[in-house]
């Protein structure tokens, strides 16, 4: 059932919302929090459709606001606020108010959505795209607990994401992060299974695609080893490759459905990665509305270090550096493990071809300890990377480094340069750095020295 209302007032909106109810047989509200969406009319119908899907699993107040810009000056002067208020099949499980704010309406939309709130419910904000630079410091984000953005919509989501690490408060998150939870979730299991220290890793995905960026920096912030970042065609994330102790393991996944494992010793087995929808994604942050304390650790970790996979990208100034080795040398720029680090082969988004790696101070002894997180976040599955302080078992935790495997690490590293080596050039998916002589191979990155568990 659909009700029109033009030139009206929340308290009329209000009335309507309950006599649509009425009318249809159903006085009851069951529905569990209030989900602001904030866009324009150009992406307001695909935005309603995913929050139509996602209210079958969450059912949901839902408060579409369109703020229409007037053509003349003179129109802007003159507030008026239209409505569409729909219950029943025309609103997935709950309910629906489809607000268009025209003049100086649109600058204070906050006083017209919180009459429309539900009563003691949580509020979660979401813009599909242009979200603002502080979600939680915005009028229509201070409302809600929750606020979700989505970086991939971002004309540059690599600026996308340092200015979400520069304002991030607890509450907010971002699709892009929905988007890895089954590759963290596979990984971690992964890691479960074998008794093994890793020593580096490289994540592969195409050039514009902020999900592979934070997937690198989820790793280098757990695992605390060197993490280069790969272009390859996607669609999306393709590969996950990690050099363990005991072996490689691979995660590939070549056209956005199946994926491949591979763990040394073991047969190869299919696992489903599919591609989701922005019904599903959205669900699964609506599953838990606490903080993301992983999200904000991999946030703020590793933005400042993705500046030497944009030195072809706009607005971004090239960077090259050299990190001091276990030794005490300097490693080439592109292979120095950092604490964490993740370094560039010259392919994240804005990149065109290889560009220089970035690198942060310190080699093997650099390399402190440091507990594994949760794999999860709000919604995200259980699986959780071993290795924290009561990590007893194989995985992360259990894997610690001998002092002699340290010094045969650092003995492998190349002599020290006198300056930053020169940035590689990216080739395909499997050849990325193939050419620069003096990037030490990931079997020559210094492991990971962690303390032991008391």
């Amino acid at each position: 059932m659909k009700t029109d209302l033009t030139d009206t007032t929340a308290s009329k909106i209000n009335k309507a919302l309950v006599k649509a109810r009425r009318a249809i047989g159903t006085p009851a509200v069951g529905m569990v929090l209030t989900l602001v969406i904030v866009t324009d009319e150009e992406n307001a119908y695909d935005a309603l459709k995913s929050a139509n899907d996602a209210s079958r699993e969450h059912p949901s107040r839902t408060i579409v606001v369109i703020k229409r810009v007037s053509r003349s000056p003179r129109d802007r002067t003159k507030s008026r606020l239209d409505a569409e208020v729909r219950v029943g099949a025309d609103a997935g499980t709950g309910d629906t108010v489809v607000l268009r704010l025209y003049g100086e309406v649109a600058d204070h939309a906050q006083s017209v959505v919180l009459p429309l709130l539900l009563p003691d419910a949580p509020v979660v904000v979401w813009w599909p795209v242009n979200a603002p630079l502080d979600p939680a410091s915005d009028p229509l984000g201070a409302l809600g607990q929750r606020r979700v953005t989505d970086s991939y919509a971002a004309e540059k989501p690599i600026d996308e994401l340092r200015a979400r690490a520069e304002n991030y408060e607890p509450g907010d998150t971002d699709l892009a992060w929905t988007r890895i939870t089954p590759w963290r979730s596979m990984l971690a299991a992964a890691l479960d299974q074998v008794d093994c220290e890793v020593i580096s890793a490289e994540v592969q995905g195409e050039q514009y695609n902020p999900s592979v960026e934070l997937l690198a920096m989820w790793l280098a912030d757990r695992l605390h080893v060197h993490v280069r970042r790969g272009v390859s065609a996607g669609p999306g994330l393709n590969e996950v490759r990690m050099l363990t102790s005991t072996g490689p393991i691979r995660l590939y996944r070549p056209n956005g459905g199946l994926a491949l494992l591979t763990l040394e010793d073991q047969p190869d087995r299919a696992v489903a990665l599919k591609r989701r929808e922005t019904s599903e994604l959205l669900a699964e942050e609506l599953r838990r509305l606490d903080p993301d304390d992983t999200y904000a650790s991999a946030l703020r970790f590793g933005v400042d270090r993705l500046g030497g996979g944009l030195s072809a990208a706009p607005g971004n100034a090239p960077t090259a550096a050299t990190a001091t080795g276990s030794s005490g040398g300097s490693g080439s720029a592109g292979a120095a493990a950092a604490t964490g680090g993740v370094a560039s082969g010259g392919a994240a988004p804005g990149a065109a071809g290889g560009a220089s790696g970035v690198t942060a101070p310190g080699g093997a002894g650099a390399l402190g300890s440091g507990s594994v997180s949760s794999a999860g976040g709000p919604g995200h599955a259980s699986a959780s990377v071993p290795g924290a302080v009561s990590g007893s078992g194989p995985g992360l935790g259990a894997a610690v480094a001998s002092a002699a495997s340290a010094a045969r690490a650092a003995a492998a590293l190349p002599p020290a340069a006198p300056s930053s080596a020169p940035s590689g050039t990216e080739g395909s998916a499997g050849s990325a750095g193939d050419g620069d002589s003096e990037r030490p191979t990931p079997a020559q990155m210094p492991p990971v020295k962690k303390a032991t568990t008391p």
